[in-house]
């Protein structure tokens, strides 16, 4: 059978796979638009196989509402070229709707859930891989649900932030947010400092203080002082604002009348351990096949 270009052109929209390859399988599957589909298919599922050991560290953080609910969810390319591209930003934000559909946040059963379009978001993110050329990963979910205000920030789509309050309003849960998206808190409060981190700061602390080679009750009085600006520096309510360095979060929540339930913040790339490829041994692994 002929194969036209015409047939060629449905089939690269079909499965975004280039125009020879698209050839090869009509050839090989003697016009049947179906069955060079389905080879295609099977083709990428392979090729993601392949990239799949491969870092991806790069991407984007997309966050959606809807009232008292939001999702925010983390996926990740290789390249920031790829995370700019139209289909990863589309399936990106079709992960994020989805996740705020159906509420799941395992990123295992996430794979499953089907997408407005009826394909699986495993599906769709091999389809991606076949169409981009790299490795493509959802990393993260999380929904966060409130009684009171809700309100999220985006610094680009590399960076976002969910924030959940108690009394207040929409327009300072976005401020809290952007202040959480910009200064990165480790916790509300102190009582959410872990218990073995403060250890931790107070034995360097004192061994610090010690080398001073004054008395312990300057020691004491050294350390003391020195936890307390370290609880400042991570916790969100001992931080100074953001958009006011004058006055700390927690004077600010408190003039409102409101408090922090909850807060979560993500950031591409964040503990993912980037190789360092030597350009020259990256080209030479394409020219031999190696990508």
């Amino acid at each position: 059978m002929a194969i036209t270009a015409s047939m060629v052109k449905e089939l690269r929209e079909r499965t975004g796979a280039g125009m020879m390859e698209c050839k090869k399988a009509l050839v090989e599957a003697d016009g049947d638009l179906d069955a060079a589909a389905e080879a295609l298919r099977k083709a990428g599922a392979a090729k993601a196989d392949k990239k799949a050991g491969r870092v991806a560290a790069d991407g984007r953080v997309v966050i959606k509402q809807d009232g008292a609910k939001a999702a925010i969810v983390e996926v990740n390319s290789e390249t920031d070229f790829v995370a700019k591209d139209e289909n990863f930003v589309s399936f990106a934000e079709a992960v994020a709707d989805t996740v705020l559909a159906s509420g799941e946040t395992d990123v295992a059963a996430l794979a499953e859930q089907a997408l407005s379009d009826g394909r699986s978001i495993e599906a769709a993110r091999t389809e991606l891989v076949q169409k981009v050329g790299e490795n493509i990963s959802v990393r993260r979910a999380q929904v966060v649900t409130a009684d009171g205000p809700l309100a999220f920030y985006t610094h680009g789509a590399r960076i976002g932030a969910i924030v959940a309050l108690q009394g207040g309003d929409e327009a300072l849960a976005r401020d809290i947010a952007m202040h959480v998206a910009a200064i990165n808190p480790v916790c509300i409060d102190e009582s959410g400092v872990p218990a073995e981190t403060l250890e931790t700061e107070k034995r360097i602390f004192t061994e610090q203080a010690e080398a001073s080679g004054k008395p312990p009750e300057i020691i004491e009085k050294m350390v003391t002082g020195r936890v307390a600006k370290f609880l400042k520096e991570i916790t969100l309510v001992g931080q100074p604002f953001v958009k006011d360095p004058d006055v700390t979060v927690g004077k600010l929540l408190k003039g409102a009348g409101a408090s922090v339930v909850s807060f979560v913040r993500f950031e591409v790339g964040e503990g993912i351990e980037k190789k360092a490829d030597n350009f020259v041994e990256e080209v030479m692994a394409q020219v031999q096949g190696g990508s």
